[in-house]
């Protein structure tokens, strides 16, 4: 994964600032932040940015690909701010470039972040024009940047791959009545378990490729990959190096 896809912030345009904090429900026993209450907080800085902005196309954004990087996890209490911006677009996508600072750091950033959002109409059922007036808010810092919704993970995990058995709550669902994206993260951290504490330069990447729901699924295993499927089809896939 390119390094050159984590653009820098920019010097003109809007860059949103969302204040956050590390609580005792979005860590790991040893107190680092987990990537699950990391989603959370850029899901939730992206949503407050959209409100903010006043725009409003009468569509949905739905999330296909989210890349965390990790320098430092934040800890238990960590004041924390998001600041997230538009990195580019397409015709009926948009990237979000975020960065996680944690206060009294001085000002390094703890999490830069990549994410891949996909417009669709109110039902989420077809892709979806930009709002209007989204250039005249966001066109600056996407800088004429283009970006395509197209996936790049293996699809499908290879012949005979180990799984392990994963199952979806209702706790899980979100507004959409869908297994929330942050939710998927939370596949990685029982990995990381096994590694505490898992270190600095983790990079993992997570694809949505499939609406999921409460039930039994399955987690494929193959070299740096893991598939997430239930009912036969491929929910999310993720990179996860060694």
């Amino acid at each position: 994964m390119a390094e050159s896809e984590l653009v820098p912030p920019p010097a003109d345009g809007r860059v949103f600032r969302h204040r956050a904090a590390a609580g005792l429900a979005d860590v790991a026993p040893s107190g680092r932040a987990r990537l699950d209450a990391i989603a959370r907080w850029l899901q939730d800085a992206a949503l407050a940015d959209v409100v903010d902005s006043g725009l409003d196309g009468g569509g949905v954004w739905v999330l296909r690909r989210l890349r965390l990087c990790v320098a430092r996890f934040p800890r238990l209490g960590d004041a924390l701010e998001v600041r997230t911006f538009c990195s580019g677009t397409g015709a009926l996508v948009a990237e979000r470039r975020s960065t996680v600072v944690v206060a009294g750091a001085g000002g390094e950033p703890a999490v830069e972040a990549l994410a891949l959002w996909v417009h669709l109409d109110p039902d989420g059922a077809h892709p979806r024009p930009l709002p209007d007036g989204f250039e005249a808010v966001y066109g600056a810092t996407a800088a004429g940047r283009r970006v395509r919704a197209r996936l790049r993970h293996p699809p499908v995990p290879p012949a005979g791959a180990p799984q392990r058995p994963w199952r979806f709550r209702a706790a899980d669902l979100d507004i959409a009545g869908h297994v929330n994206n942050s939710v998927y993260w939370q596949v990685v951290e029982e990995e990381l378990v096994g590694r505490e504490p898992p270190g600095d330069g983790v990079d993992v990447e997570i694809e949505y490729r499939a609406p999921g729901d409460v039930g039994d699924a399955v987690v494929l295993a193959g070299e740096e990959m893991r598939w997430i499927a239930a009912g036969g089809d491929v929910l999310a896939t993720v990179r996860l190096p060694g």
